[in-house]
């Protein structure tokens, strides 16, 4: 992967054909004049002063994209070719773009005039020359280099340019940036890398981290601010990868100064959408570009491939795109599973979403485990069971509880010893929180939240179990399958008010998100991919609601009996069960045509005369009533 192809292009007469062959031979690696691959009727019809159209071209491109890609197996390669128009590129480095360099090489009409009307060896003739600058689009993601230098010196600025800029700088080397770093170098970008500096405790740590990876031997590392962006091309891409919160505008105003405009700081962490709005906005005011981009996949993921939810400017993640994409995770169909998402911080909203669903997915599993457990099972024999599940309902948190259920130290399985307080760092909060704002009933992020909450009272849960200790303790009467069936009818539920909430707040902002291709960048990579995400990628690109859905409906119908029966068992016998509960609760709340909502309505229009609508007058009309009895009815 570390094989690059560099494109030297221009117009006719420009000089690509000794620039490319004078850095190839600088270089020691293969030159190939595109001129050469022309087909016959090409070469006839530019020598009789015919320009030739994206017809001519078309087939010609295609074959030096193959060349390309042959080269590409081997070795790197230099082509030169005149690329005049964007799509012209675009065809050359069709599924390559990760491993493509263009050199631009530019100069006046009068001056390549006077250079094409100099040479007696070549078909093109000078009056086809000003047809070529009419339908030049100068490229903005190259290197352009002025044509009035000497060949020596072009070379030299192109070898410094290549050879010594980074293309990709990343900031923070925590658990995270690490694994991001070698995924980059492994995809083969060449990279800066940057920790701070703190004297006896984080000293030396990007030098210490590249020399321990082999993959990172180009990369450069740095603990100077100034010297780490004065390493990396313009315009800049640097993706933060720090604490999220205050450490990320400490972070930027310590990079202000050494940035340009149109760089681009990408915010990797979970930071809240509404500060990545807030800093989307301030940094465009300084001509700089953020993008937020949500990460998961955790460690593994960081380093395997990560499904990525990147937003903000369309026209700067065009300049990112290539570096996120192919460090991501590929899909079922080899597609990288990173997409722009939208404006704004639309995609840090989307790595909440996506995390508040984590928080239930995660509950429902312990939830099903204390079922299991319930009934009579040691946890090799509730992991023999949830292995039964992954025929059905299979998920990489499912794999990963079965592998944590069967670890033992000694003869002790590790999980019993661990403090039964469950941590969180604001996702599941800020989803919650979301969700009220935007009115929207995510009851089960909720749920699963303060289950969390719960958990973290250990000594006063101590208390009141000595103190409420049942007289009788029994055993769940549930059979695996009900609890299976159970438990798939929650994760619907789930998904379904995750998809919601994202509705919802793509109305409200304007963000006009794809929701199928949301749940496809969730199929691989992160911690939420599984079988029923892959059914709803198609399911998303009929309805936001997948509860309309015939496959859904059917299942949700089919497993209805079983999460009432799991729900009751476990009131019967204190089991606490809250998010499969408030799955039922929510269901039975949703499919309510006739709600006690009218009661509420009317008790606050009692005490604060807040007023109702009628159903026999089409519900337009406010209207208030005098509630108290009067005297003599």
């Amino acid at each position: 992967m570390n094989n690059k192809v560099i494109f030297v292009i221009g117009v006719s007469g420009c000089g690509k054909s000794t620039i490319g062959n004078l850095l190839a031979q600088e270089l020691n690696i293969s030159f190939f004049d595109g001129d050469d691959y022309h087909t016959e009727d090409n070469i006839n019809k530019m020598s009789i002063g015919q320009a030739l159209n994206d017809v001519d071209r078309q087939g010609w491109l295609e074959n030096l994209n193959k060349l390309a890609k042959e080269e590409l197996t081997n070795n790197s390669c230099i082509i030169a070719c005149s690329a005049l128009k964007q799509k012209y590129r675009d065809t050359l480095s069709h599924t390559i773009e990760n491993q493509t360099k263009w050199i631009y090489l530019k100069g006046s009409l009068e001056q390549i005039f006077d250079r094409v009307q100099c040479r007696s060896d070549h078909f093109m003739p000078s009056s086809l020359l000003k047809s070529q600058f009419d339908i030049l689009e100068a490229p903005k993601d190259s290197l352009h280099i002025n044509i009035n230098f000497s060949p020596e010196n072009i070379i030299k600025t192109i070898k410094n340019e290549l050879m010594i800029q980074s293309e990709f700088g990343l900031f923070g080397l925590g658990v995270m940036g690490k694994s991001l770093c070698r995924n980059l170098a492994n995809n083969g970008f060449k990279i800066s890398m940057f920790n701070r500096h703190v004297e006896g405790s984080e000293e030396n740590i990007a030098k210490n981290f590249k020399d321990q990876h082999v993959e990172l031997s180009n990369a450069a590392a740095f603990d100077n601010i100034a010297s780490f962006v004065g390493s990396l091309k313009t315009p800049r891409k640097i993706m933060l990868m720090v604490h999220a919160g205050k450490t990320i505008d400490l972070v930027i105003e310590h990079l202000l100064p050494h940035l340009s405009e149109n760089d681009i700081l990408i915010d990797g962490g979970n930071s809240n959408y509404l500060k990545t709005k807030e800093r989307f906005d301030y940094l465009k005011t300084k001509g700089i570009h953020f993008i937020g981009a949500g990460v998961s996949g955790g460690e593994e993921g960081a380093l395997r491939g990560p499904s990525i939810m990147p937003s903000g400017d369309a026209e700067a993640y065009k300049n990112i795109k290539p570096f996120l994409e192919s460090i991501a995770a590929k899909d079922k169909n080899n597609l990288p599973c990173c997409t722009y998402v939208g404006t704004e911080g639309s995609g840090h909203f989307i790595k909440m979403v996506h995390n508040g669903i984590e928080y239930v997915e995660m509950q429902l599993l312990a939830e099903a485990c204390a079922i299991l457990e319930s009934s009579g099972k040691n946890l090799d024999e509730v992991a023999n069971t949830l292995e039964t599940w992954k025929n059905t309902t299979n998920s990489y948190l499912l794999e990963i509880t079965i592998d944590i259920l069967r670890k033992k130290e000694g003869n002790d399985y590790l999980v019993k010893k661990i403090v039964d307080k469950a941590g969180n760092k604001g996702t599941g909060n800020w989803a919650t929180i979301a969700a009220t704002q935007l009115g929207v009933p995510s009851t089960m992020i909720a749920s699963a939240l303060f289950a969390r909450y719960i958990s973290f009272y250990k000594e006063e849960r101590v208390l009141n179990n000595k103190n409420f200790r049942n007289i009788k303790t029994t055993t769940c009467d549930i059979s695996i399958d009900t609890v299976r069936e159970a438990y798939q009818f929650a994760r619907i539920i789930n998904h379904y008010q995750g998809f919601k909430l994202i509705s919802e707040a793509s109305n409200k902002y304007s963000w006009d998100l794809n929701f199928s291709e949301i749940a496809r960048i969730w199929t691989s990579g992160c911690i939420i991919k599984s079988t029923l995400m892959q059914d709803l990628v198609d399911v998303l690109k009929e309805t936001t609601n997948i509860l309309t859905n015939t496959h859904f409906a059917a299942s949700i119908n089919n497993y209805k009996s079983s999460i009432k029966k799991v729900v009751t068992q476990c009131l019967l016998n204190d089991v606490s069960t809250p998010c499969l509960g408030e799955s039922i609760q929510f269901f039975n709340g949703i499919k309510t045509a006739n709600s006690s909502a009218n009661i509420i309505q009317a008790q606050r229009d009692y005490f604060g005369a807040h007023t109702y609508k009628r159903i026999d007058d089409d519900g337009v009309k406010s209207h208030h009533t005098n509630w108290k009895p009067q005297p003599n009815q």
